[in-house]
This record gives structure tokens, sequence and C-alpha cells, in this order.
């Protein structure tokens, strides 16, 4: 997986979270850039460890699926951007409440984990191809700390219109990752 792959891949993994930092950004009364950068480096670091734990299991089941591993991260990877897809284009009534909880530490984490499952099973898939999985991370929680910092100070101009448009495109763009590591397995082997 080259370079660019991988920035897309973080911006694709950021998404969901910069969505729940837009909404979480319209419900603060001010948000100041000190919170905005705390929640940040929150979902950044929880987002930068979790590819690294799906990682290490991939791995250890890479010697049993070796012969079509380029087809299960493409699955792991369609699963993910259809359900970013579907999760940007439903509307959810409750988000509004859940947006409007307090912003302590457990609950930031809480929904740093919630957003980071999926960045979870694409680092299982990360484990089939060549990839360097520590730059892989460290990308992934560094474009997740960035773009939550952004979006919860754009959140109260923005709203959550935005941040759903942003979710659909991320899994796009994953979609598109899925089909580039067969192409690359199939086609250009």
């Amino acid at each position: 997986m080259n370079l660019i792959s991988l920035f897309f891949l973080s911006l694709a993994m950021s998404a969901d979270a910069f969505a729940a930092a837009l909404g979480k950004g319209a419900t603060l009364q001010k948000p100041r850039l000190r919170d905005a950068l705390r929640t940040g480096v929150i979902f950044g670091c929880v987002e930068g460890l979790t590819p690294l734990i799906g990682w290490l299991v991939g791995y250890a089941a890479l010697q049993y699926v070796e012969a079509w591993d380029h087809w299960v991260a493409f699955f792991l990877l369609l699963g993910l951007g259809l359900h970013m897809i579907y999760e940007g284009m439903k509307i959810d009534s409750s988000e509004q409440d859940k947006a409007s909880e307090s912003h302590s530490f457990m609950l930031l984490a809480l929904a740093a984990v919630a957003t980071s499952i999926d960045a979870l099973a694409v680092g299982m898939g990360l484990a089939f191809v060549d990839v360097n999985i520590v730059l892989a991370a460290i990308m992934i929680g560094s474009a997740t700390c960035i773009m939550v910092t952004v979006g919860v100070m754009a959140g109260r101009l923005l709203g959550r219109a935005i941040g759903r448009r942003a979710e659909v495109v991320g899994g796009v763009v994953l979609i598109l990752i899925g089909a580039a590591i067969v192409y690359e397995h199939v086609f250009a082997a």
C-alpha cells in the first residue's frame, strides 16, 4: 500500500469521528480551541491504537488465509464502506440527544471507541497487504486528531448536515481502497 493510499485511508477513517465532532461542536455553546484539541487528541489516540490491535489479530491469522488475503481486505473495506454510507444517509432523531451529553473524558473516550471500531477492522485487513502498520496507525491517529479538532470548532457553524456527507465520502473512499488492493493483487501481479 503506497503513501497516497494511506493518506486517503487516514481521511476515510477519520470521517465518522469528524461527523461526530461536528455534531458535538454544534451542541456546545462556544467551543474553545482547548476543548476541541482535547477532544481531537482523545479521538486521535484511540483511532491510532485500534488499527494496531486489529493488525495484530489479522497478522496472527495471516498464515491461514494468505492465498486469498486481498479478498479478505477487500470485503472488510467494502463492508465498512457500505456501513459508513448507510450511517451517513440515515436520519437518526436520537442523535441530537446523544450530542448534547456532557463533554467529560469518559464520554469522549466512549465516543472515540465507538467511532474507531471500523479502524480495528481496517487494521485486520491491513495485515493481509504490504503496509507499514506503525506509519498507517500514526497517519490515521493524526488525521483523526486534526479532523476532530477542526470538526468541533466548525460544528457550531456547519452543523450535522456536512458531517453526514463526510461519512458517506469516507465510505466511498474505503470501497475504492479495497478495490485498489484487489486490482494490485489480481491484475497488476
